[in-house]
């Protein structure tokens, strides 16, 4: 818009009439944009009026003030003298910001030249200035937008592309380059199909793009399945995608916005819990519930093919020995070792995996009872000319095994197993170390016989005293926070002569049979005579816990036992702690509170074990007056290496923590363990790393 000053007369209007100079300066008055003219040496000679309300300042502020003191930014006028002498004295639509008297900002737009004397120099410069403070505002609104939309693109987790009506890309973010591998320049301008190539997870053949779909339907598409992008050199991202038009106002489509949701992690931790589902952990075999699903497969080929299968059940002969000798990390090294060797004599094809303790299984698919007796006894040989040894100690294992044949006359997997177990009771009443084949006569032998076996034994063991105590310590985690806070566990053992057996093999038994009442009278009573006996002796100090049973919570008579004993030894009351599963306490919920009331009220404290093994742990937590939670040792006992159960015992501690509870960790067996739980903030922790279990008392 190039203007010259007007002077008192002008040229033609379009009507073809000469403009007075009246006319001129009425238009000059009335118009919006401002007329102004600096000298050579920068000051402001002339201003049309509507400069006062441009800048605020009056006529007589304006004039003669120089011209630099009206940029908000001074060294802005050096560079506007430099264009306008490149651009041969002529500038057009130059946007600067002057400063308003107020001392805000007025965005301006200004188009100059060089006006002239009447003997040809230069008298300085004039033109014309146009108010578009509300147009920048708007640009600047806009720039904002669009620089925090593209910082939020570049900052969020998924990628995104945006392409053209015709599939183009303009746009990807940095998470859109890391998934498909190429850069936003590189990738700019082409064909989408060409940078974002999806294949099918299971195959990994190349699926359609979901942008061409869209295109092709204008409408959006989203597909929850997982796909695979395969950058060039290998690598691999799970992803998921959607795709959406872009339409402008008028709703017409203009191009498609495509985001991608890396789930790579989420894809590998899904695997890894599936594995470890199906999976034993200290064998990397399958475990119970997998080789069950095997087996039902199995028979369900025989009914359909009336294939012959061999099923055997194998039970590890002295493995207590090894797990009460050296602890439980010896004990799950050998299983390991064992599960090495039982796998190299199989075929190809067949399955072991670990039933649970110190049992496995091996299912020999179509297989003749022959070709499997003959590969079981190859594992059996194996087992027994393995020798283990820990710390200096060599230990001889043998293994028992059952065998049954699987057809299409067999039952289910409930059955078979059963059936198995049973030859597998057989063979290890039979002398360990050796084979047996299932006959339908020994048919519920092996559970039946174990168990009336430890009837016997219980019973011996309380007319010959063959029942002792040993004592493990309990060890606080924090000594800055419970110095001299001493702690530890009486355990039970049945020692007659031969073995020491612990509780787990005829705990059972005694639950089955009524037993368990007795076993807990028995242990309460030794230990309040023992501790009185530490008490007279001036030895006693710290807490002991002491073990209760689900079947003595729900006998009431138990109560009045336990409550007239701590009657008797009201000295001890400090010194003791009972300890009851969290699962009896669930099934005997009002019993047990009565119980832990009457505990608490004569001054012993109660704990609550392993907790965390049911399903609604912390919803009955808040109805038991308990002062100690003795995590599950199941979730301990691998924290270093699993997440899972770091994270289970995270959320136990910092519950427990919450209601004011004390927090015991179960099954701390190694220094990477107790680390571990130390990082969490357990306040106890207990396992063979700290103390192994020592005699207490026998009578």
């Amino acid at each position: 818009m190039n203007t010259t000053y007007i002077e008192n007369e002008t040229s033609a209007t379009t009507t073809g009439h000469k403009l007075t100079a009246q006319d001129a300066e009425l238009v000059i008055e009335t118009m919006r944009d401002t007329l102004y003219r600096v000298d050579t040496a920068g000051h402001l000679i002339y201003a049309s009026p509507s400069a006062e309300l441009l800048t605020g300042r009056s006529m007589s502020e304006l004039i003669g003030m120089d011209i630099s003191e009206l940029y908000m930014h001074p060294e802005k006028r050096e560079e506007f003298l430099r264009r306008l002498s490149e651009d041969n004295g002529f500038l057009d639509n130059y946007e600067v910001e002057l400063r308003h008297k107020l001392g805000h900002g007025i965005w301006v737009l200004i188009n100059v030249r060089y006006f002239q004397h009447k003997d040809g120099s230069i008298g300085g410069i004039e033109g014309i200035i146009r108010d578009i403070t509300p147009r920048k505002q708007i640009e600047q609104a806009l720039d904002y937008e669009r620089e925090k939309a593209q910082v939020t693109l570049k900052s969020i987790a998924d990628g995104v592309i945006t392409t053209d009506l015709h599939g183009r890309i303009e746009y990807m973010n940095p998470m859109a380059s890391a998934i498909t591998g190429w850069n936003h320049a590189t990738a700019k301008g082409l064909n989408i199909q060409d940078v974002y190539q999806p294949r099918a997870e299971a195959d990994s053949v190349q699926i359609f793009n979901p942008v061409k779909e869209c295109l092709r339907n204008g409408t959006s598409i989203v597909d929850a399945s997982i796909r695979l992008i395969v950058q060039a050199d290998g690598h691999v991202f799970a992803v998921r995608d959607s795709a959406s038009p872009i339409r402008n106002r008028n709703g017409d489509t203009i191009g498609v916005v495509l985001v991608i949701h890396d789930v790579t992690h989420i894809r590998e931790m899904a695997r890894k819990l599936a594995y470890q589902a199906s999976h034993d952990a200290q064998t990397a075999l399958l475990n119970r519930a997998a080789f069950e699903n095997r087996i039902a497969t199995a028979l369900n080929k025989s009914q359909l093919q009336g294939v012959t299968h061999v099923l055997c059940y194998m039970d590890l002969d002295q493995f207590k020995v090894i797990n009460d000798t050296c602890g439980h990390i010896a004990g799950d090294a050998m299983l390991l070792q064992i599960a090495n060797i039982m796998q190299s004599f199989v075929r190809e094809g067949d399955t072991i995996a670990r039933l649970g303790g110190d049992e496995f299984g091996l299912l020999l698919e179509s297989c003749s009872l022959e070709r499997g007796i003959a590969i079981a006894e190859t594992v059996r040989e194996a087992v027994a000319n393995y020798r283990f040894v820990w710390k200096e100690k060599m230990f001889e294992i043998g293994v028992s095994i059952g065998i049954v044949t699987l057809n299409n006359n067999s039952g289910d997997v409930a059955d078979v197993l059963s059936k198995a177990d049973s030859a597998c009771f057989v063979a290890k009443d039979k002398g360990r170390n050796r084979l047996h084949i299932y006959r339908e006569e020994e048919r519920g032998l092996s559970h039946q016989h174990r168990e009336m076996h430890w009837v016997h034994e219980i019973q011996q063991a309380f007319q010959e005293n063959y029942f002792c105590l040993y004592i493990q310590e309990i060890r606080a985690l924090n000594s800055d926070d419970l110095v001299g806070d001493c702690h530890s566990e009486i355990l039970i053992r049945l020692d007659n002569g031969e073995d020491l057996v612990p509780p787990m093999a005829f705990i059972p038994a005694a639950e089955r049979y009524n037993l368990m009442q007795k076993i807990d009278r028995w242990v309460i009573q030794k230990s309040l005579e023992k501790l009185a006996d530490l008490h007279a002796r001036h030895e006693l100090a710290g807490i002991y816990s002491i073990n209760i049973s689900g079947a003595s919570i729900a006998d009431r008579s138990f109560s009045d036992f336990l409550l007239g004993a701590l009657d008797e030894y009201t000295v001890l009351s400090k010194h003791l702690c009972f300890e009851v599963t969290e699962t009896a306490a669930i099934l005997n919920m009002s019993n047990a509170i009565k119980l832990i009331n009457g505990v608490t009220e004569r001054n012993c404290q109660f704990a609550l074990d392993d907790f965390g093994c049911g399903l609604s742990s912390f919803y009955y937590l808040k109805n038991l007056p308990v002062q100690y939670l003795k995590i599950d040792g199941n979730f301990v006992q691998d924290i270093h290496n699993d997440p899972v159960g770091y994270s289970m015992v995270e959320a136990i501690n910092n519950v427990g923590h919450v209601m004011g509870l004390k927090t015991i960790a179960e099954f701390a067996e190694n220094e990477q363990v107790l680390e571990k739980l130390k990082e969490i903030g357990v306040d106890y922790a207990q396992g063979y790393v700290i103390d192994r279990p020592k005699p207490w008392l026998y009578p």
